[in-house]
């Protein structure tokens, strides 16, 4: 049989002959270089290969070394505090190796071969186990236990089982099964296009907190839940998702930088290494994953930077974890496959983009959930996905934008009118939804029975305050009765003293559900008793000047440790009732 050969070279799309063995998705080397490449199309004997390397200087005749296998991921201990490129080569040894920059054709195993762990064994010798069942577990980082399964497909008895000190690479445990005895290490290889098996999907009824209050309180999102959050450049999405990374609830945290520009990648991965986990004060590196992939890379490895996250997310789901994956952004990855899609000479979609955009984007979200995990202990796992789509021009029509509303269920947009007039976060409450309300509402009655109903009355005076302003427009404010101009108020202060935070201020940056619900009452008992004084026959300008008010709006720099300062506050807009 013929070696195969490359015949064109087109940017990332290389096409080689005498492939006819080759399967699809089948990860191959190209040229002398040895530039890692993935199959996307074949006809007859012919491969079409995505590469995700620099092509430059590669011609026709070079050879091309058929791997076998499925582009994959290492999966295992080592991956928390890692920072890899779109195709899992640790970062940091490439630089130690190879200086700044990535050499072409440069391969490094994602997990360390040599870096010994501490296995416990949890499972008993003469057991039967199955895909799934928890082996052991190694304390991977202070944060983070890390449990060894019995990898997917695999049944039997356990004959061996050890504790000590091993590499990735050494056998901890032996299973007889149907086929022989087999060997168990702590590491596996999975295909990053086959999504991770699970027993059974649950319906999402926890919200992912992640401490901004217009995404906690107004529009959440559930553990296992999905969100795109869409806005022109410069409207904050960068910023919202790196406070998701910080913030957020969820035990392993997994950012994908899809195409993003070099120095908001740079920005990410200084000042990552230095932040605390909020939780414990340990850094927050100890429970993250950083997939680093910039506009400066060749194209076609944006597209394997989210399937590399994806698939790490779900393995630490496996286990039994709440786990957050924040992609920034998908239109970059929707970008690439419209160039690939137009050298592969396909029929194009809408605007250029290919036909099968909006599969595509469906088979990534739908890799989200909340499920039972496969194993005898039936623990649950969450994988959140939240998602940054960067239209040209903040245009919401946008296909990337359509597709992918047409699969998440929470929808966070941003607005350059907000963003410009220095409201962070920039999400505009107006055109924003979220369809967890139902689901998360018997979680939120456990901070209180009456969140929820309060959240439902700030909804209703922002949008009555969106009505009155077009009135206001017309005709002045000074036309609107005492009450109208008390609702404007109000809103007015829900916007800016509860919605608008300070993501680089020190306690501003996060509030806790309770704080969240404390807030907001305190704005909406004050506009109660505000109505019903004007009722009565007092002056709008005079209830507008009382301190109370100030108070309120500080409310925001109240420290987690002194939510009793609230009670101060709730005795004070109590006696205002008695006047």
């Amino acid at each position: 049989m013929k070696e195969p050969i490359i015949i064109r070279v087109s940017g990332p799309l290389v096409v080689a002959k005498n492939c006819s063995v080759a399967r699809m998705y089948d990860m191959v080397a190209v040229s002398k270089k040895k530039l890692i490449g993935e199959i996307v199309e074949l006809k007859q004997d012919l491969a079409y290969i995505q590469v995700y390397e620099e092509t430059a200087g590669i011609g026709p005749g070079e050879p091309v070394y058929l791997s076998g296998q499925p582009l994959s991921v290492e999966l295992g201990p080592g991956l928390i505090g890692s920072i890899y490129d779109g195709i899992q080569r640790p970062l940091d040894l490439i630089r130690d190796k190879t200086g700044d920059f990535i050499s072409r054709g440069i391969s490094l195993p994602g997990l360390n071969r040599q870096k010994r762990w501490h296995l416990q064994p949890l499972a008993k010798v003469g057991e039967n186990v199955g895909a799934g069942d928890v082996l052991g577990q190694i304390q991977e980082t202070t944060l983070l236990l890390h449990k060894i399964l019995v990898p997917v497909g695999m049944r039997g008895k356990l004959i061996e089982i050890k504790e000590g000190d091993f590499t990735v690479e050494e056998t901890v445990a032996r299973i007889e099964t149907e086929k022989g005895v087999v060997d168990v290490n702590c590491l596996q290889l999975w295909p990053v296009r086959k999504s991770r098996p699970v027993k059974e999907k649950l319906m999402p009824n926890e919200i992912l907190t992640t401490g901004q209050r217009v995404i906690d309180t107004l529009f959440p999102i559930a553990k296992g839940g999905t969100a795109c959050i869409p806005g022109p450049f410069g409207s904050g999405k960068t910023v919202v998702l790196h406070e998701f990374a910080k913030w957020s609830d969820a035990q392993v945290i997994v950012y994908v930088a899809c195409g993003e520009r070099g120095n908001e990648t740079a920005d990410l991965l200084l000042s990552f290494p230095e932040l605390k986990d909020p939780r414990s004060g340990r850094p927050l590196m100890e429970r993250t994953v950083i997939i680093a992939n910039t506009s400066n890379m060749p194209v076609a490895a944006r597209e394997a930077s989210i399937y590399t996250g994806i698939t790490i997310a779900e393995y630490f789901r496996d286990m039994g974890y709440s786990v957050a994956l924040m992609a920034d952004s998908t239109s970059r990855w929707a970008e690439a496959s419209r160039e690939m899609s137009g050298r592969l000479e396909e029929m194009p979609g809408e605007e250029g983009y290919p036909a099968y955009l909006s599969s595509r984007i469906a088979e990534f979200y739908e890799r989200a959930g909340k499920a039972v995990c496969l194993g005898q202990d039936n623990r649950v796992g969450a994988l959140s996905i939240m998602g940054a789509v960067s239209p040209p021009g903040g245009d919401l029509s946008d296909p990337v934008v359509q597709a992918t509303l047409r699969v998440v269920k929470v929808f966070w947009g941003l607005d350059d009118k907000l963003a410009n007039a220095r409201h962070f976060p920039a999400i505009n409450w107006l055109i924003s939804y979220s369809l967890y309300h139902d689901n998360v509402k018997e979680y939120l009655k456990n901070v209180s029975p009456e969140f929820v109903n309060l959240k439902k009355e700030a909804m209703r005076l922002l949008e009555e305050e969106s009505g009155l302003l077009e009135i206001a427009r017309l005709v002045g404010v000074e036309s609107l009765s005492d009450e109208d101009k008390l609702t404007l108020e109000t809103a007015k202060s829900i916007r800016e003293d509860f919605l608008h935070q300070n993501a680089f201020h020190d306690i501003d940056t996060y509030a806790s559900l309770k704080k969240q619900y404390l807030m907001l009452k305190a704005i909406l008992d004050l506009h109660k008793i505000l109505l019903a004084l004007i009722k009565s026959g007092r002056e709008l300008k005079d209830l507008l000047k009382l301190p109370l008010r100030e108070k309120i709006a500080k409310c925001k720099y109240i420290l987690e440790t002194q939510l009793d300062e609230f009670q101060e506050i709730n005795k004070e807009i109590d006696a205002l009732n008695l006047t």
